[in-house]
């Protein structure tokens, strides 16, 4: 696509296509702007709920989850099914749709649709694993087990820049879970959430499912916190900033609700002199300036040993003067704007914080002024930096990589932990010590060996430690965040004998 003179209003018209073809209404005009950052400009307005209005929504899911929690599992996943046969449809439309609001490259964004698929996948066949235990029991006659039900409305707050796959990595685990949604997702891309949900509603429809088990409330920070608030919802599954976790988890927890927190992320990749620099240098530059800094898993911190650092840095320096920056909708480009001027100035404040640390702007940091002044690109930054200063330690979510050197892998793994966040690490070695030694000590929810930090499948439980939350979502078991446990002992003889040998009476 080109730029015009009405480049913003072509990708106005666009959106309301792409809602169009997704069998979307297109919204009444209201109070909140879907902005693309591709642009600057506004692709449509929309209506925000009323406290009203969350109230109800909220009403609705938890009249909904009285059923919906005796349907049989198996059966509740024919609904995830035919989500994932409608996203599988409508692939490219709701790709294109992400570009549009979120600025993500086509395949990132075509990617995260996929991520979508495939975690419906997974919930699928997780309906028919939802696994108690047996265990054995003291008392002759007795059987003791667990069972897993299912917990009640889950509260979903989802952030800018995966606006559909962590979205559907919560709701597709909590309805094969037996639970309903509230979904309130970032202000910033409201047009991806009211896609995602018209194709949820569809799907339900369409498999005789009752539609209110999703609900969707749209609106500023307000509305979160109502949500938030409410105790009739039973889980609250918020991905966002650490300042917002820290609002979140003790009001959530002071009405005994829970949490389950995907908050910030400092992450950190190793470079070990053995490592393959080719594989390095790959691996680095996607994760650090891929989707323009503006993953949770992004690569923030390189740390180099001593002897390969200067090697390293020339070779990293020379991809990153290579990557296309510019519009996400046209082909070829690696790299998308950042998502508001408020990004943008957060990551200039940073790189000349920097330089008042000490540090070295190898390259990058500069804005591209190519569609508009609303519109914020930039090329990615490479910084080298005297020590891990208190800067270093702050997450900036932009793409900046500050590179740190190191004599001994302790100490590499020293600065690895050194930060308040822990979602996601790695190594580059060829050194199998080297590499259990890492996976070990890293003190991340995440550890990965000879890939970078971000890049997670589906499979994985995902999460991290420390500031970032210590929630887990998607694979492995991360399904008992969203169910209840019960412990049951069934006596079956005809006796009535008690634990620990206690005689009574």
């Amino acid at each position: 696509m080109t730029q015009t003179v009405n480049f913003s209003e072509q990708l106005s018209l666009r959106a309301r296509a792409l809602l169009h073809g997704l069998g979307a209404a297109v919204p009444e005009p209201g109070p909140l702007p879907a902005r693309t950052p591709i642009s600057g400009g506004v692709l449509l307005s929309l209506a925000v709920d009323a406290p009203v209005d969350v109230d109800a929504a909220i009403g609705r899911a938890a009249t909904a989850f009285e059923t919906w929690r005796t349907v049989p599992a198996p059966v509740r996943a024919g609904l995830v099914r035919r989500l994932a046969q409608l996203l599988v449809a409508h692939r490219d439309e709701l790709a294109e749709l992400v570009t549009l609001e979120a600025g993500k490259i086509g395949p990132e964004a075509l990617g995260e649709v996929q991520e979508m698929i495939d975690v419906c996948e997974f919930a699928i066949g997780l309906s028919r694993q939802l696994y108690g235990a047996t265990m054995p029991s003291e008392r002759p006659g007795h059987r003791l087990m667990e069972t897993w039900h299912p917990l009640g409305v889950v509260g979903v707050i989802s952030a800018f820049n995966f606006p559909v796959a962590v979205w559907a990595w919560n709701t597709a685990i909590a309805l094969v879970c037996g639970d309903t949604v509230v979904w309130k997702p970032s202000e910033t891309t409201p047009l991806t959430a009211l896609a995602c949900h018209t194709l949820l509603r569809r799907a339900a429809v369409d498999v005789g499912a009752d539609p209110a088990v999703h609900q969707l409330i749209q609106g500023d920070a307000s509305v979160g916190a109502a949500l938030v608030d409410d105790g009739r919802v039973a889980l609250v599954s918020a991905t966002g900033s650490v300042r917002m976790g820290a609002a979140v988890a003790p009001r959530v927890a002071g009405r005994f609700g829970r949490c389950l927190l995907e908050l910030g992320g400092n992450n950190a990749a190793i470079v070990a002199p053995s490592a393959d620099l080719e594989l390095a240098v790959r691996g680095i530059v996607f994760a650090a300036a891929g989707t323009a800094g503006q993953r949770c898993t992004s690569l923030r911190r390189l740390i180099v040993h001593r002897s390969i650092a200067d090697r390293l840095v020339e070779r990293l320096a020379a991809a990153y003067s290579q990557l296309p920056v510019g519009n996400p909708l046209d082909d070829g480009v690696l790299v998308g704007p950042l998502i508001d001027e408020r990004a943008f100035a957060a990551m200039q404040k940073a790189l000349v914080g920097s330089v008042a640390e000490g540090g070295d702007i190898i390259c990058g940091g500069e804005r591209i002024e190519t569609l508009g002044p609303d519109a914020y690109y930039v090329r990615p930054a490479l910084v080298r930096m005297p020590g891990q200063t208190e800067l270093v330690r702050e997450e900036t979510f932009a793409p900046i990589l500050y590179v740190l050197t190191y004599d001994e892998l302790d100490e590499a793994i020293a600065i690895n932990n050194g930060v308040t966040q822990g979602l996601s690490s790695s190594i580059f070695t060829l050194d199998q010590r080297e590499a259990e030694q890492f996976l070990a000590g890293s003190d991340c929810g995440i550890a990965n060996v000879n890939i970078g930090t971000s890049g997670a499948e589906i499979g994985g439980a995902f999460g991290g430690e420390k500031q970032t939350g210590g929630g887990r979502e998607s694979g492995s078991d991360s399904w008992k965040a969203y169910m209840r446990r019960a412990t049951n002992t069934v006596n079956y003889s005809t006796e009535l004998p008690l634990a620990q040998g206690i005689h009574f009476g």
